[in-house]
């Protein structure tokens, strides 16, 4: 028997409360839900930043050679590890020996030239004393020559003495004065160059003469660049980006291998700028590496945020000012530094991918630095030991070729 339309409406009617009931349920789900997340996110939630836009870093040192050469040696392979002062790279020393032997032999002949120069104040200092002496005996002789003729000029018109005596005594006392005058002039000579002399000596000594000095620094130019034959490392790290090859000529400047300070790294945390207003320096944060996954956590804290966006240093900056503008969202790197041990204990290497979790609740942190940096970032010993050594072989070369000149007699007054 069918059922007739009427017969529906009580089954109808009696389904509508059910699902009513239901959509409440729903309803009230959603709302608490809703509520839930929103107490969550009001109280938690909304203290913390988050990106996946983050990546490892760390100090990258090219080496390079500082001069030219043939390497003949390599001393590392990529991934090995360094440690400071250890050779990496040897170039062929001849051509730095023999400019370095150059050197050594023009600063010891320099030596024994301002030695002579010092020497030959003394000698000249005595030439000029024997030219005066030459000086008084000519005066001397012009004044017994001009005594003759005086005596003879009144007893030439009497008769008592002869003319021809007189003319021999005239001419005596001529040549006495042609003699006086070459005697002033050999004096005033031996004055100037014995002032001329003194002018290359005056206030220093031997060990601190211009000469001296500009050879010494052709000695120290000379055996630094002997040393720098060996590229040491700077400052423990491993090796990548080895490139350099035995028997390669090699320039100055030429970069040969990288060497990164995988002991420091620290990451950057590239957040969009509408996360950066509660940003500040000094703020905890909790980061977790793809290579490990969550069962490791790093932490760290903000150690600076960037003076501009990726953008805005990029090797093609975006062109804004153009009719076909879109407007995208930047990006603005975040530093944050990690927990030395816990690097230590779970190593990271440059470019590797980390979420980051920064905890913004704490507001007291500056947004950007405010005082300089009071101490280097970071600083090397390495080759401070090469200029003390070609001090010391200066200071050898030079007391080797002194002598008995070692301590100079300053000169007197200028003239005698």
């Amino acid at each position: 028997m069918s059922q007739t339309p009427n017969d529906s409406l009580p089954a109808a009617a009696a389904a509508a409360p059910r699902r009513r009931k239901a959509l409440a349920v729903v309803a009230a789900v959603v709302l608490l839900g809703g509520g839930a997340w929103g107490t969550w996110y009001a109280l938690v939630g909304s203290h913390y930043e988050h990106t996946d836009n983050a990546y490892v870093q760390a100090n990258v040192i090219q080496i390079t050679p500082q001069v030219a050469g043939t390497v003949l040696a390599i001393g590392a392979d990529d991934t090995d590890l360094v440690k400071a002062g250890q050779v990496l790279v040897k170039l062929d020393p001849a051509d730095a020996q023999v400019a370095l032997d150059q050197a050594r032999a023009q600063l010891a002949q320099t030596v024994r030239e301002v030695r002579t120069l010092y020497a030959n104040n003394g000698s000249l200092q005595a030439q000029v004393a024997l030219r005066q002496a030459d000086v008084d005996k000519a005066r001397s002789e012009v004044a017994r020559a001009q005594e003759d003729v005086s005596r003879r000029s009144p007893l030439l018109a009497s008769g008592a003495v002869g003319k021809e005596e007189y003319q021999h005594a005239a001419a005596q006392l001529s040549a006495a004065r042609s003699a006086l005058a070459a005697a002033e002039s050999a004096l005033v000579a031996a004055r100037e160059q014995w002032g001329a002399n003194r002018a290359l000596t005056d206030g220093t000594q031997v060990t601190d003469h211009p000469n001296v000095a500009r050879a010494a620094a052709r000695v120290r130019e000379a055996w630094l660049a002997a040393q720098r034959v060996n590229l040491p490392a700077p400052v423990d790290g491993h090796v990548a980006k080895r490139s350099v090859q035995v028997g390669q000529r090699v320039q100055a400047g030429t970069p040969l291998m990288a060497l990164v300070t995988l002991g420091q790294p620290w990451v950057d945390a590239n957040f969009k700028e509408s996360q950066l207003q509660r940003v500040r320096i000094g703020q905890p944060a909790t980061l977790t590496a793809d290579v490990y996954g969550s069962k490791v956590v790093y932490h760290g804290k903000v150690a600076g945020l960037g003076a501009g966006t990726g953008a805005a240093f990029a090797l093609l900056p975006a062109q804004n000012a153009t009719g076909n503008w879109i407007k995208i969202v930047q990006r603005v790197p975040v530093r944050i530094e990690l927990d030395a041990k816990e690097v230590a204990a779970h190593p990271l290497r440059v470019g590797l991918s980390m979420e980051v979790e920064l905890d913004v609740s704490k507001q007291d942190g500056a947004v950007l630095a405010a005082t300089p940096r009071a101490r280097p970032l970071s600083e090397t010993t390495v080759f401070d030991q090469q200029a003390r050594e070609a001090d010391a072989l200066v200071r050898q070369i030079i007391e080797a070729n002194l002598g008995h000149a070692a301590a100079p007699v300053r000169t007197g007054a200028r003239g005698a």
